[in-house]
C-alpha cells in the first residue's frame, strides 16, 4: 500500500466528518453567507480557531480579489494554503553530525508512548539505523517489560535498570552503552508526565542534563506522543508541554481510530512545531513520517 493510500484508510474518519459538515456547501457562487457557513464547518470538523480564521481570511481575500468565486473552487485553494502551511516546517527526523544521535521521547501516559517508540526503532531499523534503547520510565514496572518485549520484537538492545531507579542514571548508562556500542541512535524513554507536575518536570531537565554532558547537543531531538483521539485537547496539551521542556517535533498515535485527524493543523498553527511521525495502527510497521501533501490530498479526497 502505498503512502497516500495509508493516508487516505488511517483519514477515513476524519475525512467522512470534514465531508459531511464542509464539503457538501462548494456549490456555486460564493458570498459573505457562504464564507460564514464555511468557517462555522470548519470548526466543527476540529481543524481548530486558528487554522480556521487563516483560511477563511486567505479565502476572504481571494474572494474579493476574484481569484475564487465559485465554490467549487474553495478546495483546491484550501489544499494548496494547507500544503505550504505544513511545508514551512521541517518534518525530517535530525540526526547528529557525529552519532549516536539521541531522541527523548516525552508524553502522558495513554498516549501510545512505549508503541510509538517500538514504531520508530522499527522505522530507524529499516533505515539501516542500529539502535538502543534507554528504558527511562522507571517508576511503572510494566512500562519496562512492555519497551523490553517490543525491543526484542524489533531486534534493538535496551538498557534498563530497577523500578524505582533514577531515570538520568538509566540515561547514562543508555548513553554509555549506545557510545560503546557505536550505535546510530539511541532513544531514551521517559514516565508519563503532565505539565502540573514540577518535580517530574524537574527530572525531565535532569535527564537532558545528563545526556548533554555525555553526548554534545543532546537530545538532538525531543518528540512529544500526542493521542490523535483527543483532537484539540492534543493541541492544548502540546501547547503546556512545549512551554515545560524543549519540543521539537510531534509524533501524533492513533491516526487510524480518530475522526479528529485536523489537530494536525493546529499544532501547526498554534504551537509552530512540525508533526514528524504518524501512528497509523497497532503493528511495528504501522508508522510513516510525516508527508503535508499526502495528508492534505488524503484529508479533501
Amino acid at each position: 500500500m502505498g503512502l497516500l493510500d495509508r493516508f487516505k484508510a488511517s483519514l477515513k474518519k476524519t475525512r467522512d466528518k470534514l465531508a459531511g459538515g464542509l464539503l457538501g456547501m462548494f456549490r456555486g457562487k460564493l458570498d459573505e453567507d457562504r464564507l460564514e457557513e464555511i468557517e462555522d464547518a470548519l470548526i466543527e470538523s476540529d481543524v481548530g480557531v486558528a487554522t480556521t480564521e487563516i483560511l477563511i481570511e486567505q479565502l476572504r481575500t481571494a474572494w474579493k480579489a476574484g481569484e475564487v468565486t465559485e465554490g467549487e473552487q474553495v478546495v483546491p485553494f484550501f489544499k494548496q494554503r494547507l500544503v505550504e502551511r505544513l511545508a514551512e516546517l521541517d518534518s525530517g527526523l535530525v540526526f547528529a553530525p557525529q552519532a549516536p544521535t539521541v531522541i527523548l521521547i516525552v508524553g502522558v501516559n495513554g498516549s501510545g508512548k512505549t508503541t510509538s517508540i517500538a514504531k520508530l526503532s522499527w522505522w530507524l531499523r529499516e533505515q539501516g539505523k542500529s539502535v538502543v534503547l534507554g528504558a527511562g520510565d522507571t517508576f511503572r514496572a510494566a512500562a519496562v517489560e512492555q519497551l523490553t518485549i517490543w525491543s526484542k520484537r524489533v531486534g534493538v538492545d535496551i538498557v534498563k535498570q530497577a523500578t524505582g531507579a533514577d531515570p538520568a542514571a538509566v540515561a547514562y548508562d543508555a548513553a554509555d552503552a549506545a557510545l560503546a556500542r557505536g550505535a546510530d541512535v539511541l532513544i531514551i524513554d521517559t514516565a508519563g508526565r503532565l505539565h502540573t507536575q514540577p518535580h517530574l518536570m524537574r527530572e525531565l531537565e535532569k535527564i537532558r542534563r545528563v545526556l548533554g554532558k555525555r553526548i554534545p547537543d543532546a537530545p538532538h531531538e525531543t518528540l512529544l506522543v500526542l493521542d490523535a483521539t483527543t483532537g484539540q485537547n492534543a493541541v492544548q496539551q502540546a501547547r503546556q508541554f512545549n512551554e515545560a521542556a524543549p519540543v521539537t517535533g510531534i509524533f501524533l498515535a492513533k491516526l487510524d481510530g480518530t475522526a479528529r485527524g485536523g489537530a494536525v493543523l493546529s499544532i501547526r498553527d498554534e504551537l509552530e512545531l512540525p508533526v514528524k511521525f504518524v501512528g497509523l495502527g497497532e503493528k511495528q510497521a504501522d508508522i510513516e513520517p510525516f508527508d503535508a501533501a499526502a495528508f492534505i490530498e488524503a484529508l479533501f479526497l
